[in-house]
């Protein structure tokens, strides 16, 4: 079965401390929004120290026009996917030689915080080497879910194509869209919490033969869920000045109802119950989320302790924040046969579920 063989991540260069990203957000809104300095406390209540982003705060301070965003985000999400492929295909945490990118098959490019075409991988072709019959699938508009559904894509791929080498690339400029003239709750509550990541994973199919020292996920199966009528509860309005975030009060009451028969159903596909969950994967969409996620399936906070330290330290980086949970896992020592779940939720609104044994 198609197996995750490696994992890199980046984080870009200007990191705040969540207080001073409270002090700034105050400054631009001050006199603006009624009720701020109540509002504010959802800096201070989200369990989150520091934040990175791919512009330094005077950025914030000044005009941009969506041509202006969308410019840089076509600049900084190329570098970016190259800085994560390089480090994906050369982590010796997970692989003992060099993966070569010209052995690359697919590559399958998610995010959702800007525009492009050609897609951005088609732009880290002319930097990196690749074959140019290599498959490019570019996934647009999952946010959240994004980095969960590519994982998903390359098992699909790879059970087509066992003798498949399938990178997953997953970049989220979120600061690029924050909106200063915008004065909803959604838009602070949003610059609460998102932040810039980009991360790659290296799946595997069945026939590829790669030398390791250690366990590592095998996926068993993945499986989609969507909610009829559901675009209000998190996504963008595309409006003159650029993306402005929509984000709904009841997301952790959604998950609570919703999450559960989702998750049992998936797993009772495999035969497999929520208490033999040893790895939760989860992306960390905030503090509510995953005390959500915990009531939903019956888990305790140790099962999402790593979920929480990498939102404490990085915030919610939208698709590829569940790649930088996973990559906590994979560096951890598992037994063989230890089952894990990654598991994310996106606009959609969506889900999506993946199963994985943990083997030599």
């Amino acid at each position: 079965m198609p197996k995750i063989i490696s994992v890199g991540t980046y984080t870009p260069p200007y990191s705040l401390a969540q207080s001073n990203i409270e002090q700034l957000t105050k400054e631009l809104f001050q006199h603006k929004i009624s009720r701020l300095e109540r509002l504010l406390k959802v800096f201070e209540n989200g369990e989150i120290e520091t934040r990175n982003f791919c512009v330094p705060p005077n950025w914030y301070r000044e005009a941009h026009t969506f041509e202006e965003r969308n410019a840089l985000y076509i600049q900084l999400a190329t570098e970016y996917s190259v800085e994560v492929i390089q480090r994906c295909v050369t982590n010796r945490a997970f692989l003992q030689t060099d993966m070569a990118t010209t052995d690359i098959d697919a590559i399958i490019f998610v995010s959702s915080t800007g525009i492009s075409t050609p897609s951005i991988d088609a732009r880290v072709m002319n930097v990196l080497s690749f074959s140019d019959s290599v498959v490019r699938i570019p996934i647009w508009g999952l946010g959240c879910a994004g980095g969960a559904a590519g994982v998903s894509r390359a098992y699909d791929y790879c059970k087509a194509h066992p003798n498949a080498k399938v990178l997953v690339v997953c970049v989220e400029l979120c600061s690029l869209t924050f909106q200063k003239e915008d004065y909803s709750k959604s838009n602070l509550v949003g610059t609460s919490l998102f932040a810039d990541g980009a991360a790659c994973v290296l799946i595997c199919g069945d026939d590829v033969k790669i030398e390791q020292d250690r366990a590592v996920p095998h996926i068993l199966g993945c499986q989609s869920k969507w909610m009829p009528d559901s675009e209000t509860v998190m996504g963008w309005d595309v409006k003159n000045g650029g993306l402005h975030v929509v984000f709904s009060k009841s997301i952790p009451a959604i998950i609570s109802s919703w999450l559960s028969p989702f998750i049992h159903e998936f797993l009772s596909t495999y035969n497999v119950l929520s208490d033999q969950i040893v790895n939760f994967v989860a992306h960390p969409g905030g503090k509510k989320v995953l005390t959500a996620y915990e009531e939903a399936l019956n888990l305790t906070r140790a099962h999402t302790s790593v979920s929480r330290e990498i939102l404490k330290r990085h915030g919610n980086m939208s698709s590829p924040t569940v790649l930088y949970v996973l990559e906590q896992f994979m560096l951890q020592e598992n037994q063989s046969n230890a089952l894990g779940l990654l598991v994310a939720l996106g606009p959609g609104f969506s889900g999506e579920a993946v199963l994985l044994e943990w083997r030599e």
